[in-house]
Parts: structure tokens; C-alpha cells; sequence
């Protein structure tokens, strides 16, 4: 006899013809307890509060879209069939190299507009930005995407998974492992490391390109188990080729920065 195993309704609310999906509540919900993180630091790092929420008021449309950006070029063939699929976000198939590229170029801009230090700002950033990833995740199991190959039922309960995480990974008759929570979890780590080193006074700069690598690093690994990559060549997943070249430029950059003196102002250090 086949199981019947009711996916988690993906719309949270709706009210009258109004739907709102737990995908975009779940990725709100990050950005707002990232922000909320941010806010909190930038009064001990001497700028004021209101300094993430204008970031942010900039930086959340230019990284959604260019997280869809990022997704539909890779996807073109199916996307172009169904242009109207394209603004569908509630669906999933935001990239987070995507939004990291959204995010980054608009702090580039904010910093110079600001007169604020670029380095200064991302690492006030990195532990809220890890957050919000872990958090976001969950959104990914709400669509039940970004999930891994097929496996057993025994195998997802030698886990020790709730019951609730385990059915959702029942998707049209077959088990599915949850890459989704594997990233969610290293996130998670990571978050909790980063926020370690902030009293650890790494060079300005630091913790923001420890972020990029320990991010990288889980991705590179969590990436190669996913069954619904973007796809580079036939072989290559394109996350894993950009989780390389940013633990390399990340590390290098660190190297000059030292080599050339431009790290000597230290985290703790206040001043723009």
C-alpha cells in the first residue's frame, strides 16, 4: 500500500484572494532578525542605528533581484517557455551567490556615498548575513527544495529527525536527504563562530572574509549532495566552481591586505 505523506501547506496567510507564502515569511523573517543583529552592534562599533536600515532599505531589493537574476540566467531554458515564472519568488529559485553579488556592490556604493569603511560595515554584517541564511533555509524546506538524493525512510530516522522534517522530505513518493538542513545547521555553526571572533579583535576586514570562507567551504561539500544545482558544464555545479574562487580570493586578500598594511585597524577599533 502506497504511504500518503500531506506536504506543509506553502501559503501562510490568505486573506480573501491574498496569499502570503511561508517562503517569503521565513526570508523576512531572517532579514528582519539579521537587521535587528546589525542594528544592535553599530552603536558599540560608533555608527548609528539607522545606518543598516538605510543599508538595508537599498540592499534587500538589489540582492532579491539579482539572486532571481542569477537563478533565471542559469534556468533560461525553462524560463524562457514561461516568462511569466520569471517575478514567481514565492516558488523559490533565489541564489545565494546571487544575493551575495546584490549585496556586496550595493555596500560598495552605500560605503562611498556614506563615507564609512566598506570593511568596517561587512563585518558588522557577517554574523546577520550567516543568520539569515540559516533562517532562510528553512524557506527551502517549506517549497521542498534544495533537497539531496534519494534515501530511506530508516535512513532519515537514524538521523534522529522530528517526524514534521522527515515527511516533508516525502516528495511524490520517494525520500529525499535534506541538504537544506545540513546548510541550515553549518549556518548555524558559523554564526556562532563569527560571533566568537568579534571578541577575539581580528584586523578589520577579517571577519567578514571568514565569513566568505566558512561559508564557501560547507557549501562547496553541502552543494555536491544537491540534485537541483545550476549547472556550469554537464560536470560542474556553478556553486561549487564560485565557492572555490571566493575561498581563494578571500584568502588572498587577507594575504595583501596585511602585506600592504591596510589591515591594521582592528574590529574593535571605532573611527569610519
Amino acid at each position: 500500500m502506497e504511504t500518503t505523506i500531506e506536504p506543509i501547506d506553502r501559503v501562510a496567510i490568505q486573506i480573501g484572494p491574498i496569499q502570503i507564502y511561508w517562503y517569503a515569511v521565513i526570508i523576512i523573517s531572517g532579514v528582519l532578525i539579521g537587521l535587528w543583529l546589525a542594528m544592535s552592534e553599530s552603536e558599540r562599533r560608533d555608527l548609528p542605528k539607522e545606518t543598516f536600515v538605510d543599508l538595508v532599505f537599498f540592499a534587500l531589493p538589489i540582492s532579491i533581484i539579482a539572486a532571481r537574476l542569477y537563478y533565471v540566467i542559469f534556468q533560461w531554458e525553462y524560463y524562457a517557455e514561461n516568462p511569466i515564472k520569471i517575478i514567481a519568488i514565492w516558488e523559490g529559485g533565489l541564489a545565494m551567490h546571487g544575493v551575495l553579488t546584490g549585496a556586496v556592490l550595493t555596500i560598495l556604493v552605500f560605503a562611498k556615498v556614506r563615507d564609512i569603511s566598506f570593511w568596517k560595515l561587512t563585518d558588522i554584517l557577517a554574523p546577520s548575513l550567516i543568520l539569515g541564511q540559516a533562517i532562510g533555509r528553512w524557506g527551502n524546506f517549506i517549497n521542498q527544495e534544495a533537497h539531496g538524493g534519494p534515501v530511506s525512510r530508516e535512513f532519515l530516522e537514524n538521523l534522529y529527525l522530528p517526524d514534521f522534517i522527515i515527511n516533508q522530505m516525502y516528495i511524490e513518493g520517494t525520500y529525499y536527504q535534506p541538504t537544506f538542513l545540513y546548510e541550515s545547521l553549518w549556518n548555524f555553526g558559523g554564526f556562532i563562530l563569527l560571533m566568537s571572533l568579534r571578541r577575539a579583535n581580528l584586523r578589520r576586514g577579517e571577519l567578514f572574509l571568514t565569513y566568505i570562507i566558512y561559508y564557501s567551504f560547507g557549501r562547496f561539500f553541502i552543494e555536491g549532495m544537491r540534485t537541483d544545482s545550476l549547472m556550469l558544464t554537464d560536470n560542474l555545479r556553478m556553486a561549487q566552481v564560485i565557492s572555490v574562487v571566493l575561498i581563494f580570493v578571500a584568502m588572498m586578500i587577507i594575504w595583501y591586505r596585511r602585506k600592504k598594511g591596510y589591515a591594521d585597524i582592528r574590529y574593535l577599533d571605532n573611527g569610519m
